[in-house]
């Protein structure tokens, strides 16, 4: 019998509020400070988080087929343990190799710990019936820019970046390490699973790459908005306080959205809440070229919302195309490319920036729309079928 929805929601939803906020989100704050002390350009912090990403997207695959076996308890444990030593060793770092290293090591952490790892925990306990679960934990975690971004900015006034780094990695292991240990259940018959398992074998059809190629256009944005939003709002006339205020309606936009997701949306395909969420930013962009700087609120609303009910999708779109099958493992692998594009987003939109200003925001609604329109190449039968 399946544990309640409930407890798993709350513990997950926690657990990945944790991570996001001191791994993912983190640069957004730390890379100038930390460039300055190292004395080095801050897209030197950019390239080592990009790397990170690449090597979460290389380990995507296996760490899926890992969940699929023996579930996910382990593996989000072990991503607790993984962080905070990453977070530990970038607090102490004081020359570039170090820095890489440190960020590499995030890597791992964020390949065994983030959404997709969670979603295919959530598979892994409750198959077909995943997808409110799926919703649940993104309505907390939503809230992991809103919550990450001013505790680590206070951080960093007030005990510099380094002791911010080793406040994350400790609440690793004093409040995430915890929860996924007792919250999570067992799955019993892991050790033979283990034993007879057998690579499995998925077909990369028509489906498999048009959503490959949506996530990986479509998180390339997210990316991008993550490290660089208040810098692009600046650009754009906006002032340091409407940008900083602006990005914290990101977190309540996304959770808001989730909710009609799960309210509204939830009563039809979830083919329709990926296209709506990739219409989304570009509206948005509009919004702030047409009128400036002054609706950088305006604009976090509109990426905010797309973005949460794409987190959504990631998981439940899948799930209702393939099945609940090495779904894990599915994951890891529509994953890996959207992970690339993830990772070369901070740097190649940093760079952007630099030369366009705020008009690079035309390049990011052009990466949404092209996500929208291969979404329009998956017929009503691949959107309905199950393997």
């Amino acid at each position: 019998m399946n544990p309640p929805q409930l407890p798993i929601i709350l513990a997950l939803g926690t657990t990945q509020t944790l991570a996001w906020a001191s791994s993912y989100y983190l640069p957004a704050i730390l890379a100038d400070p930390i460039g300055r002390d190292l004395g080095v350009s801050s897209n030197w912090i950019f390239a080592a988080f990009s790397a990170s990403l690449v090597l979460s997207a290389i380990l995507g695959p296996r760490i899926g087929h890992q969940i699929d076996l023996v579930g996910g308890r382990s593996v989000l444990c072990i991503s607790n343990l993984t962080l905070a030593a990453g977070l530990a060793l970038l607090g102490l770092t004081h020359s570039i190799p170090v820095l890489v290293i440190a960020w590499l090591v995030l890597g791992v952490g964020m390949g065994m710990g983030l959404y997709d790892a969670a979603f295919g925990a959530l598979g892994r306990i409750y198959g077909d019936a995943a997808r409110r679960s799926i919703t649940g934990i993104t309505l907390l975690a939503g809230f992991a820019s809103t919550v990450g971004w001013p505790l680590t900015a206070l951080g960093l006034e007030h005990v510099g970046w380094r002791n911010t780094c080793f406040a994350w990695a400790a609440a690793h292991i004093l409040l995430g390490l915890p929860i996924n240990f007792f919250m999570l259940p067992a799955v019993h018959g892991a050790k033979a699973a283990v034993a007879n398992a057998v690579k499995p074998h998925i077909p990369i059809d028509r489906a498999m790459v048009v959503l490959a190629f949506v996530f990986a256009a479509a998180w390339s944005v997210t990316s991008a908005m993550a490290a660089h939003f208040p810098r692009i709002l600046e650009t754009a006339g906006a002032t340091s306080v409407q940008a900083i205020a602006a990005g914290a309606l990101i977190g309540p936009a996304q959770v808001a959205a989730r909710v009609v997701e799960a309210s509204v949306l939830s009563r039809y395909h979830p083919l329709l809440s990926t296209r709506i969420s990739c219409i989304t930013h570009p509206i948005g962009a509009a919004i702030v070229l047409l009128f400036g700087g002054g609706f950088a609120s305006v604009f976090a609303v509109f990426h905010g919302s797309g973005n949460g009910i794409l987190t959504i999708a990631r998981g439940t779109l899948p799930l209702a195309i393939f099945g609940s099958q090495n779904y894990a493992y599915r994951l890891g692998l529509l994953g890996a490319p959207s992970r690339m594009a993830q990772a070369v987003a901070p740097l190649a939109f940093g760079l952007l920036i630099d030369v366009m200003g705020s008009k690079v925001l035309m390049v990011s609604s052009a990466f949404s729309l092209a996500a929208l329109a291969a979404l329009f190449l998956l017929d009503k039968n691949a959107a309905s079928r199950k393997t």
